[in-house]
């Protein structure tokens, strides 16, 4: 059985600025709850988490970015996600700072033990003077096992002045492996998000195929669109290999921990000019992480200045790279997916 998860489902993106962006973050996660039918526990404490982590950003950091979204997991029971990223100075003990009672800005000291202690799954990562990242989930139920044998972390965010995104993504998992998609509908504003979202269509009715034919699918789709840069990658568990077919521009990059790989796209547009779909095969073992990114990001980029990120949630690595290599003239997307240790 396939699971697809994808760029389709909101992303709520704020900047933390100000008081009055504290709770406007707030009041948002709010109505989401209520939509995914939380009841009035977990929506509090889902409540919880982002004031304190967009209230810990304006005290710490003075300004930085709260996201807010629906679990990019694929499990089928309802949950939130809450990433919080700042530049600020970082954390120089970040587990005694995680303690409940400890403070550095003379307030109670109740706000990073609180996001731990308030969600069902926490992750964080800081480095001295570039800033922290925190990940919070929590569950609408009771904590659910996870099917998939990747961990994925994703942020998409529109050119400033756009309501809508022209890059997407998604991801498909089933017991032999998982599809990752990326994609960059040409240009910007709502005409891109059709080709980005018939790209994602393209994934949904071949959830398993080789990279190379779910391009082709594609191709079919977007006709009737602008066009889009895409690449997909296919996670083999088996083989512990990742399959990749890719047109244009969005970058896809491997990562063991040690060592960096680009796989190689071809040039042309899917939906209008693509001469040559072409498929590599590179080792994939578990722990490895799989970065696929639109343009809208720089490509020099390198993990190795992050110490010790690589290890932590998909979501930290998504938006540590978004903060430090959006280029702001154009959508923006990254997708990140770590194989499952064994």
């Amino acid at each position: 059985m396939e699971t697809l998860i994808s760029s389709l489902s909101p992303q709520l993106n704020f900047a933390i600025t100000h008081a009055s962006d504290v709770a406007a973050a707030r009041r948002a996660g709010q109505k989401l709850a209520d939509a995914l039918g939380f009841d009035d526990v977990k929506a509090g404490r889902l409540a919880i988490i982002i004031t304190e982590a967009a209230t810990n950003i304006l005290k710490h950091a003075g300004e930085g970015t709260v996201t807010i979204m629906r679990t990019q997991s694929g499990v089928a029971m309802p949950g939130v996600d809450v990433v919080a990223v700042d530049n600020g100075p970082g954390i120089a003990d970040l587990d005694f700072a995680l303690r409940d009672g400890v403070s550095t800005a003379g307030t109670a000291g109740t706000g990073l033990g609180a996001l731990r202690r308030q969600a069902d799954e926490f992750d964080a990562w800081t480095q001295h003077g570039r800033g922290s990242a925190f990940f919070m989930r929590i569950w609408r139920g009771a904590v659910p096992s996870e099917p998939c044998g990747i961990d994925v972390g994703a942020l998409c965010t529109p050119l400033a002045g756009e309501d809508e995104c022209g890059d997407g993504w998604g991801v498909t998992c089933d017991p032999d492996g998982a599809t990752l998609l990326g994609v960059d509908g040409l240009g910007h504003g709502p005409e891109a998000a059709k080709a980005a979202a018939g790209a994602i269509e393209a994934l949904e009715k071949r959830p398993a195929a080789a990279p190379g034919e779910v391009v082709q699918t594609a191709h079919e789709l977007l006709r009737i669109t602008r066009g889009a840069a895409l690449s997909v990658a296919r996670i083999d568990y088996r083989s512990d290999e990742v399959r990749f077919a890719g047109i244009g521009n969005v970058s896809a990059i491997v990562h063991d921990g040690m060592a960096r790989r680009a796989l190689v796209s071809h040039n042309g547009i899917v939906g209008h000019n693509m001469r040559k779909v072409q498929e590599f095969t590179v080792p994939f073992p578990p722990g490895a992480l799989c970065v696929l990114a639109s343009d809208g990001i720089q490509t020099q980029w390198d993990l190795s200045a992050y110490p010790g990120l690589h290890v932590h949630a998909p979501a930290l690595v998504a938006a540590v790279l978004m903060r430090d290599y959006i280029r702001r003239r154009d959508d923006a997307m990254v997708l990140v997916a770590r194989r499952r240790m064994a």
